[in-house]
């Protein structure tokens, strides 16, 4: 039996006034993500494990089955790995956002539609200004980018900047959390602010303003860490001899890489509501021909929640289910192979709060020939009642990979 994981990226929420008291999966049109409820088995997950910040990469590597209190590193060397910068043992690896900046305030983390191209333009800009010996610029995809400090210290309090839209930013600046973070910290301080005043007069910055464009105008690093150690999910899972991951986004591309799964690119795929749904579908169907894994990652949804944008929330929803997931299930159904398919998010981007939190999330394993339980709907809720109960951590990989 091959395995199917499709990733919905912070797709679940909260009850929404708006919607009459529904969570956004609540109220979608989603045909096939309750065909999925209704022949499978449900429950909670709890992704992020106490005293872990709500991010990405710990939901993510936690799904896959790696202990945060082992691998843990943050974002920064998973972004490396994406990108193929090999990281000494003493290079501290950033995430470095492009943000927009907006006289005191963070006035959003993502410069609000950046281009790839756009955004190579303004780093190798600042690797040529900024970069020395110890200091290096990378880019990444849209607004996600890394930053590598050789010799730094990853002992720092960086607030992740999706977490604070619309508040001043000087008070969540880079922070020590021990006296030798102490020149790490000010170094950091001093990058951003020097990027400002490099940026604040930059010919592209200039052209998107005049396109009534937000300007990238700041960097913003954090989830600071070392290259982590993980298990290549083929020495754990003796059924997978080879995986891949699809994604847009360079953490999960990282994630992917660290767990021994090759990196599958489709053309079109952009992290946000416009991605190529149907490119994806394609892609991970080809993948399952000849491998036994797919890590099938869709970041829409996310990026709705952070924007607070309800009615996108739904649109991505709707897009996921009739676009991506009909079809794959489609094609399925005439596979004499049978392949177990497994839906969740990684955590919570309610659009009231506009980032993440750590709530259990709802999924679904579908694998043919199971018994199914009574859950008729895939939400928040209705999972709430599944035969699987309250899982943690790895306990989901483990029931999902179960022969």
């Amino acid at each position: 039996m091959k395995h199917l994981i499709i990733l919905a990226d912070g797709m679940a929420d909260w009850p929404c006034d708006e919607l009459g008291g529904l969570t956004p999966l609540q109220y979608a049109d989603t045909p096939h993500f309750d065909f999925l409820a209704r022949h499978g088995r449900c429950g909670l997950l709890q992704t992020v494990p106490e005293g872990f910040h709500p991010g990405s990469e710990v939901a993510n590597s936690s799904i896959l089955g790696y202990d945060q209190h082992r691998v843990y590193e943050g974002r920064g060397p998973l972004e490396a790995a994406s990108i193929g910068v090999e990281l000494a043992p003493d290079d501290l690896a950033l995430r470095c956002n492009l943000v927009s900046i907006d006289g005191d305030t963070l006035k959003n983390h993502s410069c609000g539609r950046l281009e790839t191209a756009e955004a190579d333009i303004l780093i190798r800009f600042l690797e040529e200004r900024l970069g020395t010996e110890r200091i290096h610029f990378y880019t990444g995809v849209q607004y996600r980018h890394l930053l590598v400090i050789r010799g730094g210290n990853k002992r720092l309090n960086c607030t992740p900047p999706h977490d604070i839209p619309g508040r001043p930013f000087r008070p969540y600046m880079p922070k020590a959390e021990c006296p030798e973070a102490e020149e790490t910290a000010r170094l950091l301080t001093d990058l951003m602010l020097r990027s400002q005043e490099l940026l604040a007069t930059h010919p592209l910055n200039e052209a998107r303003r005049l396109r009534g464009c937000d300007a990238a105008n700041s960097i913003w690093p954090w989830g600071g860490g070392y290259r982590p150690r993980m298990t290549p999910l083929t020495q754990t899972f003796p059924q997978i001899r080879c995986g891949a991951v699809i994604t847009a986004v360079d953490l999960i591309r990282g994630i992917g890489r660290y767990a021994g799964l090759r990196v599958i690119d489709v053309e079109g795929v952009t992290g946000l509501w416009d991605t190529n749904y149907e490119g994806k579908a394609c892609a991970a169907l080809d993948a399952l021909r000849t491998d036994d894994f797919v890590y099938l990652h869709v970041e829409a949804s996310d990026e709705a929640g952070h924007d607070g944008n309800i009615a996108l929330k739904l649109q991505t929803i709707h897009d996921l289910d009739h676009r991506l997931v009909g079809p794959v299930l489609e094609e399925l159904s005439r596979w004499t192979e049978p392949v177990a398919v497994a839906l969740l998010p990684d955590h919570p981007t309610p659009c009231r709060l506009r980032t993440h939190t750590a709530d259990p999330v709802p999924f679904c394993i579908f694998r043919p020939g199971d018994e199914a339980d009574d859950v008729k709907t895939f939400d928040e809720e209705a999972c709430r009642q599944g035969a699987l109960g309250l899982l943690h951590g790895d306990e989901f990989i483990h029931e999902f990979m179960k022969i």
